[in-house]
């Protein structure tokens, strides 16, 4: 069955960094856009970062500058690289592909001194 297994998370200060790796089963990966959400607690859901099939990224502003997404179609694995974490991006990360109504697990970051 369809399986995505988010990686990564962890515990880190302000302004250090993560890399966050999603890696997909059972579909085929290339075809979709796919894209990055979180949830803090006590907070819904939000968008985070997209990137087309064909490689186009858009970002929240709350992360633009400092958070990158790509994807490796050969490995069905989408990446979140994030750079400069502050508090407020604490939160439980999940990958999304398209309107595939599916969601991992998650990985947790929290981002504390």
């Amino acid at each position: 069955q369809v399986q995505f297994v988010e990686s990564g998370g962890g515990l880190v200060q302000p302004g250090e960094s993560l890399r966050l790796s999603c890696k997909t089963s059972k579909i085929s990966f290339n075809i979709y856009n796919m894209a990055w959400y979180r949830q803090a607690p006590g907070k819904q859901r939000e968008w985070v970062a997209g990137i087309t099939r064909g490689g186009n990224t858009n970002y929240a502003e709350s992360v633009k500058g400092r958070f990158s997404i790509s994807r490796d179609n050969a490995k069905n694995t989408l990446y979140l690289q994030m750079n400069s974490l502050k508090p407020e991006d604490t939160a439980v990360y999940y990958c999304k592909a398209g309107a595939l109504d599916y969601w991992g697990q998650g990985t947790q970051v929290t981002v504390s001194s």
